[in-house]
């Protein structure tokens, strides 16, 4: 799996929920990557966002990859219904379960391509024994559950980490990265071995968004 350059995915958390269908649109016309879509289910996380349905009333307005990134419990449960409902890349948490190399290769028999995350508490060594197996990593570098919050400065570290073992082990994964990425310190997220950058409240509130995403990259 290559990747040309920094990906962006704009997560439509941020977004005006009654106008979803014009998120996609900006993200479409900014020349962003993916679309990174939020499910919570005010358990795993303090907040609900949406189900399976709601990504598959989006899937048929943007050509763009639905990068859907699941903080629920049991996701082994509803991961089938997201895949159905058009995910292209779909993430879970590795806190949420014990069975996390079965629900990969279920992910991946279904047509999806796995991915795994950690919230700031988790090492990365928690991880390793997964990164053989899967598409890429989502590195949280705020605690989940709301959008709009600063990026907890030691993140940057994990990032690092996770790509230091990438290439000394010469696994082939994406780190993904969420949670406070603006302008501002995209430049550091990239230099630590970021290959996709999630930003939700900065993209939905800069008016040149095109701009934005030109800057992130």
């Amino acid at each position: 799996m290559r990747y040309p350059s920094v990906l962006i995915a704009p997560s439509i958390l941020s977004a005006d929920f009654s106008d979803l269908k014009s998120a996609l649109g900006d993200i479409q016309s900014s020349g962003a990557d993916w679309v990174h879509l939020d499910v919570m289910d005010g358990h795993f996380v303090p907040n609900l966002t949406f189900g399976p349905k709601m990504v598959a009333d989006l899937r048929p307005h943007s050509s763009l990859p639905f990068d859907v990134h699941l903080m629920i419990t049991n996701p082994e449960q509803m991961a089938h219904r997201f895949i159905e409902a058009g995910a292209d890349y779909l993430i879970f948490h590795l806190e949420a379960l014990v069975h996390s190399h079965r629900l990969i290769q279920d992910i991946r028999q279904r047509g999806a391509k796995p991915g795994i995350s950690i919230v700031p508490s988790t090492p990365i060594s928690a991880s390793v024994e997964l990164l053989p197996y899967v598409d890429q990593v989502l590195v949280m570098t705020v605690n989940p559950g709301f959008g709009g919050q600063a990026m907890i400065p030691s993140a940057g570290d994990k990032i690092r980490q996770l790509s230091e073992i990438r290439k000394e082990r010469g696994d082939d994964f994406l780190i993904n990265v969420a949670g406070g990425i603006k302008a501002e310190n995209a430049s550091s997220v990239r230099g630590a071995g970021g290959g996709a950058l999630v930003s939700g409240g900065a993209f939905f509130n800069v008016a040149g968004k095109k701009g934005f995403v030109s800057a992130l990259s």
